[in-house]
């Protein structure tokens, strides 16, 4: 059996990038992700209001940081993934592996996108910085030798989502620099992406293994030589329930009434689990979850059950929050 997908792994074959190719890495087209500010942005203004003197420009600005950091990321990711993804069925048809990139061009695009996100950080707030900062170093903790924490069972999903948490405080600084946001929803968004990349991790892991074999997906990625199905569905479920559980604390804590909206938040974590287990999964493409109108239908349910239970007040519900116990006897 071929170990690689790519007819043209030889160097020499290998035709010379151009700009379109090298913008290319930085996957513009990834953009999408970044809906996981919304929530940010919106529970600032719920629970702190805003606290910044031109809301529409740190938007702006913040929308600046979040697209040029993570573009950054993406760029020494597939550069430095270009002799692994030849393994795989579809990123084998990447520019990277596909064409013959300069690294030294690609070092600048990657120093280009962190400058300018970075700047943009410092042009908004202190706490935009801190989080710029930490985001651009998560790429390279997670892309670059000797640390390259991708190659790490476990690590390299937990690693991986706290790009999560970076968006959510990028989103709450848009509105209030001057705080960040409670640590239990940190917690909640940080488990609920590693549910997500541990959900992408099986899907790869039963679709390669299924057509090509463990060895091929070993080549692919180093760490997966440290997962069975059982663990990645094991690590899956661990994941979710940490973030459930810290989700509850959050909701608990801060208005209560948004409970009523975690049967729904449950739907989610079905759904998308059960997407990671079909054909094809688009729970290994990210960015084309728009597609999936059951997947959106949930999503709207959970928007709308936050948005009126934002405005509603439930009697009673704080008691929730007390210790009571069910009396049977005098």
């Amino acid at each position: 059996m071929s170990s690689s997908f790519n007819v043209d792994v030889d160097a020499r074959q290998k035709r010379t990038a151009g700009w379109k190719e090298y913008l290319s890495i930085a996957r513009l087209d990834h953009a999408t992700k970044h809906i996981f500010i919304l929530p940010g942005i919106l529970l600032a203004l719920v629970l702190r209001g805003v606290h910044t003197g031109n809301v529409t420009l740190t938007v702006i600005l913040g929308v600046i940081v979040a697209v040029c950091i993570a573009s950054a990321n993406y760029t020494i990711n597939e550069y430095l993934d270009r002799e692994t993804d030849k393994h795989h069925p579809t990123k084998s048809a990447r520019a990277a592996v596909q064409m013959e990139l300069r690294g030294s061009w690609v070092f600048i695009q990657w120093l280009a996108f962190v400058v300018v996100g970075v700047l943009a950080a410092y042009a908004a707030s202190s706490t935009m910085l801190i989080v710029a900062l930490l985001f651009a170093a998560q790429g390279v903790v997670y892309n670059v030798r000797p640390l390259r924490t991708k190659d790490v069972a476990y690590l390299d999903v937990l690693s991986e989502a706290v790009n999560n948490p970076f968006r959510l405080m990028i989103g709450w600084a848009m509105i209030d620099p001057l705080t960040l946001p409670p640590s239990s929803i940190i917690l909640a968004y940080w488990f609920g992406g590693a549910f997500l990349m541990g959900s992408k991790r099986l899907s790869e892991y039963r679709e390669i293994t299924a057509s090509h074999g463990k060895d091929l997906l070993t080549r692919y990625r180093r760490s997966f030589s440290g997962y069975t199905e059982i663990s990645l569905v094991t690590s899956i479920l661990v994941y979710a329930i940490f973030s459930m559980s810290f989700l509850s604390i959050f909701l608990i804590k801060y208005r209560i009434e948004y409970i009523l909206a975690l049967p729904a938040i449950t739907m989610l974590f079905a759904k998308y689990l059960a997407l990671s287990m079909l054909p094809g999964s688009t729970a290994q493409k990210p960015e084309r979850l728009f597609e999936e109108r059951g997947l959106l239908t949930i999503v709207a349910l959970v928007v709308a059950l936050f948005v009126a239970f934002t405005f509603i007040d439930l009697p009673g519900f704080d008691a929730l929050a007390s210790q009571r116990f069910i009396a049977i006897g005098s």
